[in-house]
């Protein structure tokens, strides 16, 4: 042992803080990773999912950014059609895409804004002059 390590006892301190910190940010790090990862796998809207009210499902393939009618009990001549298309992530807001919806009434696309506000559940808000409707989707597995 030197006089420099002798005269500076802090070192081994320094040292001991410094992995002490070290554990602590790993720990912080893991356990953020832990209870994101629901959130990340919360904010993918691909798949089935059933209308809320009625017997109607669609099927969301991010791959190619549409949604397509699986379904529909009240008007069968429906099943087959894109309802959503052009869907685009916001990278500002986690959960969140904005897209065109297919309106029957108008026959035609309009925008829509798709969220989720909690897993399962998905929003449809669209926006139509000043009229705003709100539509609630469910994720199921399959259709039943």
């Amino acid at each position: 042992m030197n006089i420099k390590q002798w005269l500076n006892p802090f070192d081994l301190v320094v040292s001991v803080r410094t992995g002490f910190a070290l554990i602590i940010i790993r720990r912080a790090l893991l356990l953020f990773a832990v209870l994101s990862a629901p959130l990340a796998f919360s904010a993918d809207i691909s798949g089935v999912w059933k209308h809320s009210k009625n017997t109607a499902w669609i099927e969301i393939s991010l791959a190619d950014s549409s949604a397509t009618v699986l379904r529909n009990d009240k008007f069968p001549e429906r099943v087959g059609r894109t309802i959503l298309k052009d869907l685009q992530v916001d990278t500002s807001t986690q959960g969140l895409w904005h897209g065109l919806i297919y309106v029957e009434k108008l026959g035609d696309y309009k925008d829509v804004e798709v969220s989720l506000p909690e897993a399962g559940r998905m929003l449809l808000k669209g926006k139509v002059g000043f009229m705003t409707r709100t539509v609630e989707w469910l994720r199921v597995d399959n259709i039943r």
